[in-house]
């Protein structure tokens, strides 16, 4: 059982700024019990910068942009693996692809698909992997990957990952097809797999209207961090993204609750997927 630590009067009121600080910025709900996990994950900005407390933090960064995003690098988590619960690509390969190419086969038009929270890359270029192994699939595919952090972006961008990282749910098939070994512990992603993917910083508490439409969007494990009303409007906001029947993937523990009229679940055995439902007028 997670015991919170007792702190002094100011220090809780130092570390209450810091979570409205982070929830204001990036809509992270920081537990109150988390008091440990913010000193270690900004221990180093705090030395490099030469401050002493949370609060001398925070009233810079009000004044840094740069500084804000080093604090949302530093306390988001960016965990991630190849083919991540595997039934979502099942899904795309099986059946999913094929049958929103139908429904554009009048339109010419191309398969959009966003991985939002992407990370370093590793869902958005699984998909372009799984777009590969469709062979009957012969509509153009464009992925959009977005995330908060620039870090992360820049790492995805380079589509190099160590030993460590592609150990990480990928199969030794798919490295062999889909990845160059470039050093002792380097491997980039194939040209053809990275091509259908661009990157984007995006923090899901903005608009991303301007990204237009989607047929297929993947927010997975994200909204796990936001309150339920922040969650609820990136829900219907994410609606409003996706054309008529398009697929919503969420994280295993994710849901829709309070936005049910705008979704319906649909049960992927296993696994389950969410479709965009037609709004009453």
């Amino acid at each position: 059982m997670e015991v919170a630590l007792a702190i002094a009067p100011e220090e809780a009121i130092e570390f209450e700024r810091f979570r409205q600080f982070l929830k204001t910025e990036c809509g992270i709900h920081l537990a109150e019990n988390k008091q440990y996990l913010v000193q270690t994950r900004v221990k180093q900005i705090l030395e490099h910068n030469k401050l002493s407390s949370l609060s001398e933090l925070i009233s810079r960064a009000s004044l840094s942009p740069q500084l804000r995003l080093e604090v949302v690098d530093a306390m988001t988590t960016n965990e991630t693996y190849w083919l991540r619960d595997s039934y979502p690509f099942e899904l795309l390969k099986d059946s999913l692809l094929l049958e929103v190419q139908a429904r554009k086969m009048a339109t010419r038009g191309r398969i959009r698909i966003w991985s939002a929270a992407a990370s370093s890359g590793q869902e958005a270029y699984s998909i372009s992997m799984t777009v590969e192994e469709t062979p009957a699939l012969q509509m153009p595919v464009e992925i959009v990957a977005s995330d908060i952090s620039p870090t992360m972006l820049d790492q995805a961008a380079s589509a190099k990952y160590d030993g460590l990282a592609m150990a990480r749910g990928l199969s030794p098939v798919y490295k062999d097809r889909y990845f160059t070994q470039q050093g002792e512990d380097s491997w980039q992603v194939n040209g053809d797999i990275r091509r259908r993917v661009s990157f984007q910083t995006l923090n899901l508490m903005s608009s991303y209207g301007g990204l237009g439409k989607f047929d297929i969007i993947f927010c997975r494990n994200v909204l796990i961090y936001f309150d339920q009303e922040l969650k609820q409007d990136i829900l219907r906001r994410l609606h409003a993204c996706l054309n008529p029947s398009g697929t919503l993937f969420l994280g295993a523990s994710e849901g829709i609750s309070g936005v049910e009229d705008y979704y319906e679940m649909i049960n992927c055995r296993p696994g389950i997927c969410y479709v965009a439902k037609p709004l009453s007028v």
